[in-house]
């Protein structure tokens, strides 16, 4: 201790150049303040702190007045059906609710491993906690604040019940109150028991299959007291994403979610790690699905499926909504028909030309797909066979290559660069010096035709002409119009684009074939026309919208010219007593068949492969699917009642005879097989020949010269 004089008191500190004592009470005052203003801060914080409890007091107040009585959870039994119909509005293609398939059974009857696994990954604390598990509810706080959004919940398990009877599943403030509110109420009137007997009965384990028992049927075909813990663990692991991880669409995902449930049982000291290694290493099999209860189920999952990414999966099979889709049963029916009917033709002994008997065709999958141009309403869906087996759909999900049905964006693009129909290019053989090297293109038949117009070109599908013609017209102006028609699919400027080298689905494809149909006006397809809720109010209507994508004249030019691919082309065997147009398609080595045929009402895709993309024995787009497709069009005419219509004419053409020799106009009295009518825009036909100075012409001599004139003007 420092003791001062009283002669000290009151002298100045030379460095502060201040008393002693002044500093000392300026000090006592400043420690005044402070203490003043902590004070105020408190009182102030008190304050704010009760208007906050009294306000979150008020909010809980009221939220729980409006919630339901949970006495009755014990007895609640979902009951609304979604039912998805056909066009006609009456035939039911599917019906979605729970009553189909759940099983209630008491926890007694449930594995115990099952049990373990379920609160292992979705509640550790279950049996501790009251009904909320606040250190959950921080963690859930902290990654929302992270995340500037609802990202986690932090459900207990009596959380997660209370949600699926009563609430939906929304990321809202108001939802996550009530539901902690439930829990607690929960809590109070039921055992943990039965509230884990009663969540297991309720949760969803995907294809509509709700309750453990349930799943352990669909997907193991036995009852939910012989789970494995191996079957156990994958089914705790679908719990995430049902349809995502389920083991019948996606078994390594599956695979993948079991081995979490077991890790997070082996970290828990539930089961070793030994033990979890070797569950994860055990063969599981799934239970093979005996009867699948939709109608059209490929048209049918893929409108389930829109469905879910419109309202979730609990939505869709809980809310008892009402679907109404585009397609025609009657003709679905027709045209599942004649696809197993020729599945079954490849299968059998054939004889082809020029190769002789055959132990069968070599193809194992066919779809088709048809639709309107005006309205884009898909009314046929075949996505392949035996969906029990393969769910792929081959009509929306498939990137195959089109071959040749690529051709008619050449020739349009051709069309629009000032080409005539009747111009003619040079059918030889060539070889084209590119950056991998030397690319020589070969046609189908190994034959080559000389001078041709390119009308004949397109409707014979002439390979060499048509990789010729993309040469001059450039293949980016091919990819721009493909693309401004509609092709969403990655497409490369290459020189083989006209033989259809980039992959593309059938619907898209499908649906820009309805633009050539529709005179170059645009209609996205879809499956849906409205949605009612199980009252009868509207929630959903689909807007058929219209956009003119092309020039109408140029697409009645090319469809004038696709009318000849079905008349005097490759397409004959597609065929009717009407006006049709259509391309064909054959990929190298016979991996891809295609025959994509229209009328103005209606366009039709038809598609003949294999899975593993392996070669088939000599089919082309104008054989099987040409057949596949007049087989369905008949019925689908007559279904429909669509009657025979004609395309609207083009204008600006005018007809000319031309000698193919010369590629120069003749006169009107000339008669020879090389001498036809050919269609030219009007100013631009070919110059007429002079028998005076008619010379012997190499094929090809006057087409480029031809050619160049085009570009002249």
């Amino acid at each position: 201790m420092i003791f001062r004089s009283r002669q000290h008191i009151g002298k100045v500190n030379r460095a502060s150049s201040r008393s002693i004592g002044a500093a000392h009470q300026s000090s006592r005052n400043r420690r005044k303040k402070i203490q003043h203003f902590l004070n105020k801060v408190l009182l102030f914080s008190s304050i704010l702190f009760a208007v906050w409890i009294l306000i979150f007091s008020i909010i809980v107040f009221r939220i729980s007045r409006t919630l339901p009585d949970v006495d009755a959870i014990s007895t609640y039994i979902p009951y609304e059906t979604t039912k998805i119909y056909a066009d006609d509005e009456k035939t039911v293609l599917a019906e979605l609710h729970q009553e189909e398939n759940r099983i209630l059974i008491p926890i007694e009857k449930i594995s115990p491993v099952l049990k373990e696994a379920v609160i292992a990954m979705e509640d550790t604390d279950f049996y501790s906690h009251y009904g909320l598990n606040f250190k959950g509810i921080l963690r859930a706080v902290y990654k929302d604040i992270l995340a500037r959004s609802f990202v986690e919940g932090g459900s207990t398990l009596t959380q997660q019940l209370a949600r699926n009877l009563f609430l939906h599943r929304r990321k809202k403030l108001a939802r996550k109150l009530a539901e902690m509110i439930l829990a607690v109420q929960i809590e109070r009137k039921y055992t943990k028991t039965e509230i884990l007997e009663m969540y297991l009965n309720q949760v969803y384990w995907g294809h509509n299959a709700y309750g453990i028992e349930s799943a352990a049927q669909l997907y193991f075909g036995k009852p939910a007291s012989k789970l494995s813990l191996a079957e156990s663990a994958m089914l705790v692991g679908m719990l995430k994403g049902p349809e995502l991880y389920s083991p019948v669409k996606n078994f390594s995902l599956s695979k993948t979610r079991q081995q979490v449930v077991l890790n997070r049982m082996a970290r828990l000291k539930i089961i070793s790690k030994e033990m979890a290694k070797n569950t994860y290493a055990e063969d599981i099999i799934i239970t093979k699905r005996k009867k699948f209860r939709y109608q059209a189920p490929y048209f049918t999952s893929h409108i389930i499926k829109q469905l879910i990414d419109m309202y979730g999966d609990e939505a869709v099979y809980t809310s008892g909504i009402k679907v109404f889709t585009t397609l025609n049963y009657d003709m679905q029916k027709e045209a599942e028909k004649v696809i197993e009917k020729y599945i079954d033709y490849g299968k059998k002994p054939c004889w082809i030309r020029k190769t002789g008997r055959v132990p069968s065709l070599s193809y194992t999958q066919a779809a088709i797909l048809a639709l309107e141009p005006a309205t884009g309403y898909i009314k046929t869906m075949v996505g392949g066979v035996d969906f029990i087996n393969n769910q792929f759909n081959r009509c929306t999900q498939a990137k195959r290559q089109p071959g040749s049905a690529f051709k008619p964006f050449v020739y349009l693009a051709a069309l629009e660069k000032g080409f005539s129909p009747g111009n003619f290019i040079d059918d030889s053989p060539v070889t084209f010096n590119t950056i991998e090297g030397p690319y020589a293109p070969v046609n189908y038949t190994k034959k080559y035709l000389g001078n041709i117009p390119i009308r004949v070109a397109l409707e014979k599908s002439v390979n060499v002409a048509a990789i010729k013609l993309n040469h001059l017209i450039g293949p980016a102006n091919v990819v721009r119009v493909a693309k401004t028609l509609g092709i969403s699919s990655p497409l490369k400027p290459v020189l083989s684009l006209p033989l259809g080298a980039n992959e593309v689905t059938m619907l898209e494809l499908a649906s820009v074939f309805g633009v050539f149909a529709n005179s170059g006006r645009r209609v996205e397809p879809s499956g849906i026309i409205k949605i009612e809720d199980r009252d009868g109010n509207l929630l959903y209507e689909h807007e058929i919208r219209e956009k003119k994508v092309f020039d109408e004249n140029l697409i009645a030019v090319l469809v004038d010219m696709m009318k000849g691919v079905v008349k005097f082309g490759t397409g004959r065997n597609a065929n009717l007593p009407r006006p049709i147009a259509g391309k064909t398609g054959t990929t190298s080595d016979y991996r891809d068949a295609w025959f994509i045929g229209f009328v103005p009402q209606m366009v039709c895709a038809v598609w003949v492969g294999n899975d593993d993309n392996s070669s088939m024995t000599k089919i082309t787009g104008g054989w099987i699917p040409a057949l596949i497709w007049r087989n369905f069009m008949k019925k689908a005419f007559s279904i429909g009642n669509i009657t025979p219509q004609k395309f609207p004419a083009a204008r600006g053409l005018v007809e000319r005879k031309v000698n193919w020799k010369t590629g120069e106009g003749a006169s009107e009295l000339a008669s020879s097989k090389f001498v036809t009518k050919e269609k030219y825009w009007r100013g631009r036909e070919p110059r007429q020949e002079d028998p005076l100075k008619r010379k012997k012409v190499s094929p090809g001599a006057d087409q480029s010269e031809n050619i160049l004139d085009f570009f002249k003007m």
